[in-house]
C-alpha cells in the first residue's frame, strides 16, 4: 500500500504545483502551448526511444498486455454507445455532449501513465507502457474520430489524413524507432544514448506539469448527467474491464500493473482539441478533464491496490 501511494504522491504534487505556477499567471497561455509542445514532440520521444530500445521484451508479455487494452477499449466503447439513447432520451445529451462523454470515457492521458509507471516500477513500467502506446493510440484515434463525425457536426477527415496523422504522432514514431534498434540488436551509440538519457529525464516532470497547469478548476459546475457520466465511465468502469481482461488472459506483476495504471488515468488533453475541431462540446470536454485528473487522485490508487 505503502508503496502504491509513495508512487503516486509525487505526480500529484508536481500537477498541483503546474497549476499552482499557471494560475500565479508566471507563464502565458501561449507559453504554457510552447513548453508541452517540447514536451510532445522532443522530451516524450527520447525517453520512449532509449527505454524501448535497451529493453528486453522477450521478459514482457507484450501480446497479452496488448490484447488486455485493446479488448478494455472495445468493452467500454460498445457500453458508451449502447448508453447513448438513455442519455439522448432520459437527459437530452445531444450528439455533441455525447462525442464527448465517449471522448472521455475512452482516452487516456498518456503523460499521465507514463509518469506514475516510471515512479511505481521503474524502466520496465515505462517499456510496458510504450507497448500500450502502440496498441491504444492508433485504436483511440479511429474510433474517436468516427464517432465525432456521427454524432458532432464537424466533418471527419480522410482515411489518408487519420493514417498521416497516426504515422506523424510522437509517441508512435519513437516507438517504432526503439522498436528498430530493440530487434535488430544494433545498439545506441555512446553519444546518442547519453543525449537521449538527457533529454528524457525532463520529458516526466515538464510533462506533467504542463498536465496541471491545464486544469481549469473554475471551469467545474454542479456535476450533470454528461460530466458524471464520463467520469464514472472513465474511473471506474474502465479499469474493472482492464483488471478483467487482464487475469483472463494471465497478467500478474508489473504486466497487471501497467494495465491499470493505462485503464485508470483520467482522460487525454488532445480530447479537448478534437472535440473543437470537429464540432464536439468543448466546454464540456474542459470539465471532463478538470473533474477526472481531480477525482484520480483518489480512484487511481484504489484501483491498484484492489487489483493486488
Amino acid at each position: 500500500m505503502n508503496g502504491v501511494f509513495n508512487a503516486l504522491i509525487p505526480v500529484l504534487l508536481v500537477i498541483a504545483a503546474g497549476n499552482i505556477v499557471a494560475r500565479m499567471g508566471l507563464i502565458t497561455g501561449d507559453q504554457w502551448r510552447g513548453i508541452e509542445k517540447i514536451a510532445y514532440f522532443l522530451l516524450f520521444p527520447a525517453l520512449i526511444i532509449r527505454t524501448v530500445a535497451k529493453t528486453d521484451f522477450l521478459a514482457i508479455p507484450a501480446f497479452g498486455m496488448s490484447a488486455a487494452l485493446i479488448l478494455s477499449i472495445l468493452a467500454m466503447s460498445a457500453l458508451t454507445l449502447a448508453l447513448q439513447p438513455l442519455l439522448a432520451t432520459r437527459f437530452g445529451i445531444t450528439g455533441p455532449r455525447f462525442s464527448s462523454i465517449f471522448q472521455g470515457a475512452t482516452r487516456w492521458n498518456t503523460f499521465v501513465a507514463l509518469a506514475i509507471a516510471d515512479e511505481l516500477l521503474g524502466r520496465e513500467g515505462v517499456a510496458l507502457l510504450a507497448v500500450a502506446v502502440v496498441a491504444m493510440i492508433p485504436l483511440l484515434n479511429v474510433i474517436n474520430v468516427l464517432v465525432l463525425a456521427r454524432f458532432a457536426s464537424g466533418s471527419p477527415p480522410g482515411a489518408g489524413r487519420i493514417a498521416l496523422d497516426l504515422l506523424k504522432n510522437p509517441l508512435i514514431w519513437s516507438t517504432g524507432a526503439g522498436l528498430a534498434f530493440n530487434l535488430t540488436g544494433l545498439p545506441l551509440p555512446r553519444f546518442a544514448d547519453a543525449t537521449l538519457q538527457i533529454l528524457g529525464n525532463a520529458a516526466l516532470p515538464i510533462g506533467i506539469v504542463c498536465v496541471g497547469a491545464g486544469l481549469n478548476l473554475a471551469a467545474l459546475r454542479r456535476p450533470g448527467p454528461a460530466l458524471a457520466t464520463a467520469t464514472v465511465l472513465k474511473l471506474v468502469v474502465m479499469p474493472v474491464f482492464g483488471v478483467a481482461f487482464a487475469l483472463l488472459l494471465g497478467l500478474d506483476g508489473a504486466a497487471l500493473s501497467a494495465v491499470i495504471i493505462a485503464m485508470a488515468v483520467p482522460s487525454a488533453g488532445n480530447a479537448y482539441l478534437l472535440a473543437r475541431q470537429m464540432g464536439g462540446d468543448a466546454p464540456l470536454m474542459a470539465e471532463i478533464l478538470t473533474l477526472q485528473t481531480v477525482l484520480a487522485a483518489v480512484t487511481m490508487p484504489l484501483a491498484l491496490l484492489l487489483a493486488h
